[in-house]
């Protein structure tokens, strides 16, 4: 069954989330085949470091494999790969990036159709959603809504602060959004919603 986790933030050198991530790792059989889609960045060199620090990561949570997807793969070698892992781990990053790498490779499909856990950090949280809250790129800038691959009805911000509930509170007048902080999570299937650290709902233009 379907096991979507979506991360307020986590930074995998503080381990800020690590009991999350426990669960995850339980939930998808205790020592899962991990595969990451680590399309969040241009910059060789910071996918790199952060490639090691999930190895190392996952490995310590007990992962017996930890393979990823390089955007090149043709399409026929990523559905074996998907196939094969028992969760899906989608980083944090530049969320129109991966969210057009998924797009333009068909891993778009995959990820909607896919029926075990799926663990999205930030970024990779928020593709998850029909709609989700997106942070300003220029400072002094305003939240704005993007659409992703719709897998819940509802809204995601990732990063949170109270600073940012006047924006929300006229963002939710049409959408109900989950205001999700650092080191905080929303864990979704089709029965049950639970919430991690001090997760916070707008909806009718309210916070609740």
């Amino acid at each position: 069954m379907l096991r979507l986790y979506f991360l307020g933030g986590e930074d995998l050198q503080e381990r800020n989330s690590k009991e999350i991530d426990q669960q995850a790792f339980q939930e998808a059989g205790g020592s899962p085949s991990v595969l990451v889609f680590p399309w969040t960045s241009k910059t060789t060199a910071r996918e790199d470091k952060y490639r090691r620090l999930m190895v190392e990561y996952f490995k310590e949570l007990g992962a017996r494999a930890v393979r990823f997807v390089e955007v090149s793969l043709p399409y026929t070698e990523m559905v074996q790969l998907v196939e094969q892992s028992d969760l899906i781990y989608l980083p944090g990053g530049d969320t129109r990036l991966l969210l057009d790498r998924m797009r333009n490779t068909g891993a778009a499909h995959l990820i909607r159709v896919y029926d075990k856990i799926i663990l999205g950090n930030s970024a990779g949280a928020l593709v998850l959603c029909k709609e989700f809250v997106l942070r300003p790129e220029v400072e002094g800038g305003r939240l704005n809504i993007g659409s992703g691959l719709g897998l819940v009805d509802f809204s995601v911000a990732v990063h949170y602060e109270p600073s940012q509930d006047q924006e929300l509170e006229g963002l939710s007048k049409d959408r109900h959004i989950f205001a999700i902080p650092e080191g905080g999570a929303l864990v979704f299937d089709e029965c049950n919603i639970c919430l991690f650290g001090e997760v916070v709902m707008f909806q009718d233009g309210n916070k609740a």
